[in-house]
């Protein structure tokens, strides 16, 4: 067995980064961009107004109040998304609204809430409030500067981020190619969900857990159902999914039984078996190799033993292949409700849940076929070996999303 750093190591450097493809923005979400990209414009792009009011000289204001107000002659309006062509002086103001541009002269806004209408002198307004130099003014490139960094190689697309190159006026972006994984499970116990049962035959759970943190993860997923146990039949799977794919993802078959073929089958479709077995539980027989270049994640049959090495081992790889520059698995601190303990020589993911007051607990069966407790947790607490964590000690939690 090899510690988990190792194996994760060793996986990554034999990651080959996807080609780059240009894409609409719109299409965009969830992907990483593949170089740094450099604002064309500032945000704002102009002097502009926080809000609907009168543009003004704020000299001019200086004394005014309720009791005392100071009366200015309007020129105009300015809508947004017009450029009014005058100029404010003295004793002069501009309705504006929110968002147009600043006219030339004036140098704050008076909120409409602060004015009045001057009945007996049409178009005249009274300001009721000192405007200070500036005030009610959003500046060009206070957000954002031209030409300043908006996003590095390897950020990925949120939808903050994605709004941000939109105002900048990004209609397209280049980005990674998404991987496409192929995903298949492996055992003559295993029946797809919806058909009938006979004696020792379970139904076959693992691609509905894997096939959404491998989407989660950016990848592209094609399903190749189950395959029977047997070495050329397993052989041939493979070959069939790593023609179409960048990469495949197994469940069973990859520990140290008659029936367990995806190590020699993989040998026999002419690839190599580059690690084997991790020091972690669950998920000890994790099996990593390349074929063509492209590589084979062989994940043990147990469900949450497949589900703990996907998000240890195979999604870090898949963030890897599309040049991501954080590829570990999202963490928050918590304080723990209940004490953890492991008196194994492997380090234990714990499943646990979030509680109502913001702590976590371990829940269900801590079992690698457990599927009813896994139903529950919101991630994993790692507990080293031979190591008690107790009940209000604060823990890092590995989410699952």
């Amino acid at each position: 067995m090899i510690e988990l750093e190792e194996a994760l190591s060793r996986v990554l450097a034999g990651i080959v980064p996807l080609a780059s493809e240009t894409i609409p923005l719109r299409q965009a979400a969830g992907r990483f961009v593949t170089a740094p990209l450099l604002a064309p414009i500032p945000l704002p792009p102009f002097d502009n107004s926080m809000f609907d009011g009168y543009a003004l000289r704020s000299a001019d204001v200086c004394h005014a109040s309720r009791s005392n107000p100071t009366r200015l002659k309007i020129l105009g309006d300015i809508p947004a998304g017009t450029d009014w062509p005058g100029r404010v002086d003295v004793g002069e103001a501009v309705r504006i609204f929110t968002g147009a541009p600043l006219p030339e002269g004036a140098d704050a806004i008076v909120m409409q809430e602060d004015t009045l209408p001057e009945p007996s002198e049409p178009g005249t307004v009274r300001i009721l409030e000192v405007s200070k130099p500036w005030e009610g003014v959003r500046f060009a490139g206070e957000d954002v500067k031209a030409g300043s960094e908006v996003a590095k190689a390897g950020d990925k697309l949120t939808a903050a981020r994605l709004g941000l190159l939109a105002a900048l006026g990004f209609g397209v972006v280049t980005v990674s190619r998404k991987p496409i994984v192929g995903i298949f499970s492996t055992g003559d116990e295993l029946v797809t969900s919806g058909r009938p049962l006979r004696p020792g035959q379970i139904y076959e759970s693992n691609r509905a857990c894997l096939t959404p943190l491998l989407e989660a993860a950016g990848a592209t997923m094609r399903d190749f159902g189950i395959v029977r146990d047997g070495l050329e039949a397993t052989a041939a799977a493979l070959k069939e999914a790593f023609a179409e794919c960048d990469a495949v993802v197994t469940s069973g078959g990859v520990s140290v039984g008659e029936h367990d073929h995806v190590k020699p089958a993989l040998e026999l479709a002419g690839g190599r078996l580059d690690l084997w077995r991790v020091a972690i539980k669950p998920g000890k027989p994790f099996a990593f190799g390349k074929l063509d270049g492209k590589c084979l994640f062989g994940l043990p049959g147990n469900p949450i033993s497949a589900m703990v090495t996907c998000l240890l081992l195979v999604r870090p790889a898949l963030l890897r292949m599309q040049g991501a520059s954080a590829t570990g698995p999202k963490s928050v601190r918590a304080e723990l409700a209940t004490p953890l303990e492991n008196d194994g020589n492997r380090r234990h993911y714990v499943r646990v849940r979030f509680t109502a007051s913001g702590t976590v607990e371990q829940c269900g069966l801590q079992a690698s076929h457990a599927l009813g407790g896994f139903a529950l947790s919101d991630g994993l607490v790692a507990v080293p070996p031979a190591t008690k964590i107790n009940a209000g000690d604060r823990v890092d939690v590995l989410l699952w999303d």
